[in-house]
């Protein structure tokens, strides 16, 4: 099995074009024909198809917890997490420089991607292909969504926290990266000046180790 059709098992959904699949794959660093295009295209796709099933789920939802609900489930860091759930930085295709530098397991590269290939499935299958697309990526998200979900962020509550007592920013730093490249640990410190020593996060990305982080450093304060 090639690895175009190992990634449309992943999808479950085969290409009648495949040449549309590469460049849906295709960085710009790697070829004049990329996938950009195809990203501004699955982004558009995916903000409506996620507003229209938010819409549905939650009937008594006000505007703005909606657009709340829809931004956490459309931000870069859930389509790498997304991303990395199929595998994708696999089957990037990058230049060299990219190559080198670990592009393939890098936050914005496997999100725009991730929407280059929305936009390419809705290209080759339309829409409802699209939303077969959507539905089978944001399953268990959406199952398991409810409206508490629109709560600020650790690291948003951590420096309204902070800012509010008119005290010193928190500060993260990366302390390790264990496994492998495509199923990376992340492990965060975030030190202040009201704790004596830094306080440690992990997660599958750097942004959720320092959420991570972020929350321990709140239980701490809030217990002083």
């Amino acid at each position: 099995m090639s690895e175009h059709h190992t990634l449309s098992a992943k999808l479950d959904y085969q290409f009648s074009d495949a040449d549309l699949l590469k460049t849906a794959l295709t960085h710009r660093s790697a070829a004049d024909k990329h996938n950009e295009r195809l990203e501004f295209l699955g982004d558009s796709l995916l903000g409506y198809l996620i507003a229209d099933r938010l819409f549905r789920q939650f009937p008594d939802a006000r505007e703005g917890q909606l657009t709340r609900l829809r931004a956490s489930l459309v931000k870069g860091e859930t389509l790498a997490d997304i991303a990395r759930d199929l595998n994708l930085g696999h089957f990037l295709i990058l230049g060299s420089g990219e190559l080198k530098s670990g592009g393939w397991r890098r936050d914005s590269i496997l999100a725009d991607t991730l929407e280059a290939v929305i936009g390419a499935v809705y290209l080759d299958g339309g829409l409802n292909a699209c939303e077969d697309l959507i539905d089978k990526l944001y399953q268990t998200r959406l199952k398991g969504l409810s409206l508490s979900h629109i709560d600020k962020d650790p690291k948003t509550r951590l420096q309204e926290y902070l800012q509010a007592k008119k005290l010193q920013l928190p500060q993260y730093k990366i302390t390790a990266i264990t496994g492998d490249d495509h199923n990376q640990i992340f492990n965060v410190s975030c030190r202040i000046a009201e704790l004596p020593k830094a306080v440690q996060g992990e997660g599958r990305s750097r942004r959720h180790a320092e959420q991570a982080a972020a929350k321990r450093v709140l239980k701490l304060l809030q217990t002083k």
